[in-house]
């Protein structure tokens, strides 16, 4: 298997949205990753050619072709998820327990509202949100929400 490490902020996060969001037309996926078709069209293409996506064809429309994120491509993203937090727990683990309860309290606060502004639900609303459930982590101090890319940014 290629190595991934290397993966671009915007190829893990086009992959993380194909895995939380399933196939979806090319033209949709540029615009909701805020790049221009022809961009997409080869990070597509190298995606593929290391076979972290592949090419669908729509189930309601024939002549439409989706893209999807292959077995591989979730594997990529689940193994730099485990690497984000293996490193997130080490540098937790070198804090004074006074700054990571701190750390831990201010995520209880904060989690909630990124997961509502990712989610687009209850502007203005706060506190956590209705049926919200706490993020896990890989240190009980610190439980940031995971949305997110697999990216170890």
């Amino acid at each position: 298997m290629t190595d991934h490490r290397d993966l671009s902020f915007t190829a893990a996060s086009t992959l993380a949205r194909l895995e939380r969001e399933g196939p979806v037309r090319l033209t949709l996926l540029a615009a909701a990753e805020g790049v221009a078709q022809p961009s997409m069209t080869q990070l597509v293409q190298r995606l593929e050619r290391q076979d972290l996506v592949m090419r669908v064809d729509d189930a309601v429309d024939g002549r439409v072709t989706l893209i999807a994120v292959t077995d591989a491509g979730r594997e990529v993203l689940a193994a730099r998820r485990r690497s984000r937090d293996t490193r997130l727990a080490d540098l937790m683990a070198g804090l004074p327990d006074d700054d990571q309860r701190a750390l831990a309290e201010a995520m209880r606060v904060v989690a909630p509202l990124v997961r509502r502004m990712l989610t687009g639900t209850a502007k203005g609303a706060v506190g956590p949100a209705k049926g919200a459930q706490p993020a896990q982590s890989a240190h009980p101090a610190l439980q940031p929400e995971r949305p997110d890319t697999g990216s170890n940014r």
